[in-house]
């Protein structure tokens, strides 16, 4: 039973490692110098991104499910209760590891100084967002997040959307 829940343990604190959100600055990333352009926001919207699939909770959950199995009979059952025992766990343990890093997110459409537009998605963070916001788009590693602008930083000017010609025939 200990066993059982050290591993479930350990299966939860590995699925928890993983983030998206913009408030999160990864240790390889600090002290570089990141690349930094004005935006201004065009739309927002809500999205989740997907939880991952490692397959650390699947191992995690096949070793848990296996030793619970086979622990639970004895002689030629025992075998095969641990094998479906692993089976299940590791079912069960790829469900737990894809919801655990499964998060709310926002799309971000973007429209640079320049006229160029940029869409990012990005986790739910302590900031939001609104049409007509002066935003920094900051890159480093070459991951972007998007954060609000300096006090004072005028908006990028949206540009209107080119207008396509009617085909020649």
């Amino acid at each position: 039973m200990f066993k059982t829940l050290i591993a479930s343990a350990a299966m939860v604190a590995l699925a928890a490692c993983t983030t998206t959100s913009p408030d999160v600055v990864h240790r390889g990333d600090a002290q570089r110098l990141a690349n930094v352009q004005d935006a201004t926001v065009l739309s927002v919207r809500n999205v989740i991104v997907e939880g991952s699939q490692s397959g650390a909770g699947a191992a995690t959950g096949a070793v848990i499910g296996g030793v619970a199995g086979s622990t639970r009979s004895s002689g030629k059952e025992q075998a095969v209760i641990g094998v479906v025992g692993a089976v299940a766990g590791a079912v069960i343990g790829n469900a737990v590891e894809r919801s655990a890093t499964r998060e709310d997110a926002v799309e971000i459409l973007l429209q640079l100084r320049n006229g160029d537009r940029r869409a990012i998605v990005q986790a739910k963070a302590g900031e939001t967002f609104a049409p007509g916001d002066p935003v920094v788009l900051v890159t480093t590693g070459g991951k972007t997040r998007v954060t609000r602008a300096p006090a004072g930083t005028q908006a990028v000017q949206p540009l209107p959307a080119p207008v396509q010609s009617a085909p020649r025939g």
